[in-house]
């Protein structure tokens, strides 16, 4: 947590006097109003939160103005209509009941982070004020009571610090993290801190040691470089120690430098000068100003070992690299437009905008849990291209991560050059080759989690969506053969589509074949549909003719007489005409000409079902 905490002092030096005389307008409608609830932050509080983030004054008077206290005031006469538009949104995000012992705490978390994420879709300043928002009331959460204390930390690990993250807001993102972290585990935060104290000497004389090393290197080479030792964070420490099952004193980050240079290419001189003057490990090398995080992070990060064996992390990047790693998307106001740093504000919106499509609240919750603070792997395609998955992620990730068709058409993979299992968990670094066939096709053994083919939540959703398209479109197939072979028995010409949807309230023909091909619609309920389709009246003159023609014909079918058949009235066959016959299941044979159009359009299955036909007329005719 920051040792310093900006005043209003502070707030008030960063403007210019015209912009001062606003922000003192604004805290003084806000400086004396009475507390309806003490322990809920005000506006001011918030303000300062965003101080160091270089926020606009836009921001810093809606987060001031956002106070709980200021009731029906008209804002934007003075104060203009962004402004008064920021603060009607923060005060209904921040009016959010999410706390009952009775309510579903999933629930109401899905509720508050759909209205958060929602609040960004105009302008993203709304959520840097929740954020500073939440952040405030961390600072005051020992005056709650235990069971409030350990739900609002909880909340903010699970929801508030990963959002931060994605954002790239760092300095959001730690003081959260820790703040959350010291109520919902005090025993281990003292533990961490105390230890980070008792060795705070020896990590100085260390770093101080490295320092004055390599700003002699880079001096010597005619650049100019900022290098100073970077702050721990207590909560990121303790996860490191749970995820490498390693004691405190062996995790080799305590030791840590960061070098700020003018340009890119500088970054890589000053890699070179680390790598030639101190023994590197070539395994925790990486280089995300080529491979960006999905955050739009950018630095190069290696490790060293000293002339006393201690690694030290050294991380190298440019000062319009360091600010966005610090401030993430409120960087953006500091940049031009057009700039590499916009677009990299623009990814991590976006990034955490897709999250939105989800409509499914269950769905929703599950993807952003999964996604924004599982740990990540980073893998390469053949060609050098860096993929970022969350950890745990297998080669059929790896392979729907690249395209949807070479998840679908994947019959295997190599992974750095041998054949690998789909459901092998790949690491940071592997390079990953994925094997397609054109007659593969998604296996529904993929989405059974016990066997652990996939990973990720949208490659999962990718496959079930395949198989369940796949099930349609063989109901589809199913369901046009039974509509063919009943409308063939019925003799019923080509116009009764359209009521046969009315009948059944469908929207389109494929609705009703899936609804055939499903059994959701039987045979019965079909004929008794088609029957209606044509009217009472045909349905009277077709059993008057068919009883006229069958008392006076002798229909002898493959040689065999005395077999239930009926005169089709698609195509209304005579005497003297070439016939055929289609077996029905359930009405016998229809008799057809054999050019007649519903006859063509029979598939090779269905012409199966063809019988010859002859007809002799009777002798009393």
């Amino acid at each position: 947590m920051p040792n310093y905490l900006p005043s209003t002092k502070d707030l008030l030096t960063r403007f210019s006097a015209n912009e001062c005389a606003l922000i003192q307008r604004a805290i003084t409608l806000v400086e004396n109003l009475e507390d309806i609830e003490s322990n809920r932050p005000r506006g001011l509080d918030v303000a300062l939160n965003l101080l160091n983030l270089n926020v606009d004054l836009e921001t810093i008077l809606a987060a001031i103005l956002s106070d709980s206290r200021l009731l029906d005031y008209p804002l934007e006469p003075e104060f203009g209509q962004v402004v008064a538009s920021l603060v009607r949104n923060i005060k209904e995000l921040n009016l959010l009941k999410i706390y009952s012992k009775n309510i579903s705490t999933q629930a109401s978390q899905i509720e508050i982070l759909r209205r958060m994420l929602l609040s960004t879709a105009d302008d993203i300043r709304a959520l840097l004020i929740k954020l500073a928002y939440r952040l405030a009331r961390l600072q005051k959460l020992a005056e709650e009571e235990q069971e409030m204390r350990h739900f609002i930390a909880q909340e903010t690990l699970d929801l508030y610090a990963p959002i931060a993250n994605r954002l790239g807001i760092g300095q959001l993102k730690w003081a959260l993290e820790d703040y959350a972290f010291r109520y919902l585990e005090p025993v281990n935060y003292l533990f961490v801190a105390k230890e980070l104290e008792n060795k705070r000497t020896h990590r100085e004389e260390c770093i101080e040691t490295f320092i004055e090393h390599l700003q002699k290197a880079v001096c010597a080479s005619g650049m100019q470089a900022e290098i100073k030792g970077r702050p721990k964070h207590i909560y990121s420490i303790w996860q490191k120690m749970q995820r490498k099952n390693l004691p405190i004193d062996e995790l080799y980050d305590l030791l840590a430098v960061r070098v700020i240079v003018q340009d890119a290419a500088q970054c890589y001189e000053v890699l070179g000068l680390v790598h030639q003057y101190w023994t590197f490990i070539p395994k925790e090398f990486d280089d995300y100003i080529a491979n960006p995080k999905n955050n739009g992070y950018q630095s190069l990060h290696t490790v060293i070992l000293d002339a006393d064996n201690n690694r030290i992390e050294v991380q190298i990047r440019t000062k319009e690299m360091h600010d966005f790693a610090e401030l993430g998307v409120a960087a953006h106001w500091r940049y031009k437009e057009g700039s590499k740093q916009d677009i990299a504000t623009e990814k991590s919106i976006a990034s955490l905008r897709q999250l939105l499509e989800e409509k499914d609240g269950d769905t929703l919750l599950a993807n952003f849990r999964t996604e924004l603070f599982a740990d990540r792997v980073y893998v390469l395609t053949p060609r050098g291209q860096l993929i970022d998955l969350i950890k745990g992620a297998t080669p059929l990730d790896f392979a729907y991560a690249i395209h949807t068709d070479v998840g679908h058409r994947c019959r295997g993979a190599k992974v750095n050059g041998d054949i690998a299992s789909l459901s092998y968990q790949l690491q940071t670094g592997e390079q990953v080759e994925i094997l397609t066939a054109n007659d593969i096709a998604p296996n529904p053994n993929w989405v059974d989690p016990n066997l652990g083919y996939l990973k990720t939540p949208r490659a999962i959703q990718k496959v079930k969506a395949w198989l369940k398209l796949q099930g349609q479109d063989k109901h589809n197939t199913i369901g046009q053969q039974i509509l063919e072979q009943e409308v063939l028995r019925s003799g019923i010409k080509k116009d009764y589509q359209t009521k046969l949807l009315q009948h059944f309230n469908l929207s389109d023909l494929d609705k009703l074949y899936v609804a055939l091909g499903r059994s959701v619609i039987n045979r019965r309920q079909l004929s008794h549909a088609l029957l209606g389709a044509e009217g009472k009246k045909r349905k009277a003159k077709v059993k008057k003719t068919e009883q006229a023609q069958n008392h006076s014909l002798e229909i002898i079918v493959d040689g065999t007489d005395n077999i239930l058949t009926h005169f089709a009235h698609c195509c209304h066959p005579k005497v003297d005409d070439e016939l055929t016959g289609f077996i029905s299941y359930t009405n016998g044979i229809a008799i057809h000409k054999k050019d007649c159009e519903n006859i063509s359009k029979l598939n090779d299955e269905q012409k199966k079902q063809l019988v010859a036909v002859s007809l002799k007329v009777n002798a009393n005719l």
